[in-house]
């Protein structure tokens, strides 16, 4: 049997230090970017000659923050609610036997005059910060694109999203208005676990240099930002 061991080609860069808060799935926030810097041994700019023909990228990166001590032939769907069990070759599980990730992004632009090599920047991710990226291939419309293609159980909850308010106090916050158009993107998808939507809980997400508290109501459809702390170098920021 063939076998290679892979290494990484790039590791992303974006404003999720932490799991909770990444969009489920590639393309759901269009507006959280992120910057593929080359390893050393990729940085040669010939190996992107052409790729600015393209709009879009499909990117193949590694789940560096699960550990999968064995074989789990039966996971449980974020959007089933976390109650019932698909086989985990039927979903898109982060939690698989070779912890491998694959997302569609939007090419914005790449930066050649840089002291770390090529940067593509992309839109429309995914992926925690530091996630190790082991190929990159363009998007073709014209093979990649099923519009009669199936969605299975993913089909009834497919454009679930919550209606995201923000306290005056949370609006005093430093943060500019592109970063927090991106934040309301990203709680307007409910980063909760099914399992773990308490009512009046006040919940914690953390993307960029931000620290944003919110809490939830799941009758009302509503997430309410209650807080924004700026922080640095891991540190909350006095306002």
């Amino acid at each position: 049997m063939y076998e290679k061991t892979i290494e990484p080609v790039a590791i992303m860069h974006t404003g999720f230090g932490e799991k909770f808060g990444i969009p489920r799935q590639s393309g759901l926030v269009p507006e959280a970017a992120g910057q593929i810097v080359f390893e050393p041994k990729y940085q040669n700019p010939d190996a992107l000659r052409g790729i600015e023909e393209f709009t879009h990228l499909w990117i193949i990166w590694g789940f560096s923050e699960n550990r999968v001590e064995k074989f789990t032939p039966l996971v449980t769907p974020p959007r089933l609610g976390g109650r019932e069990k698909r086989g985990v070759f039927a979903t898109r599980s982060p939690f698989r036997p070779n912890g491998m990730g694959l997302s569609s992004v939007r090419l914005d632009k790449v930066e050649y005059k840089s002291s770390k090599g090529p940067i593509i920047h992309v839109s429309g991710v995914d992926m925690l910060d530091g996630t190790p990226i082991y190929d990159i291939k363009p998007y073709l419309a014209y093979s990649d694109s099923h519009p009669e293609a199936s969605e299975g159980f993913a089909a009834e909850h497919r454009w679930d999203t919550v209606h995201v308010i923000w306290r005056d106090e949370a609006l005093k916050s430093c943060m500019d208005e592109g970063t927090r158009i991106t934040v309301e993107h990203i709680l307007a998808q409910d980063p909760r676990a099914a399992y773990n939507k308490a009512k009046d809980y006040i919940y914690g997400m953390r993307y960029g240099k931000f620290d944003i508290r919110f809490v939830a109501d799941s009758h009302a459809g509503t997430i309410e930002i209650v807080d924004v702390v700026e922080c640095i170098d891991g540190y909350h920021k006095v306002k």
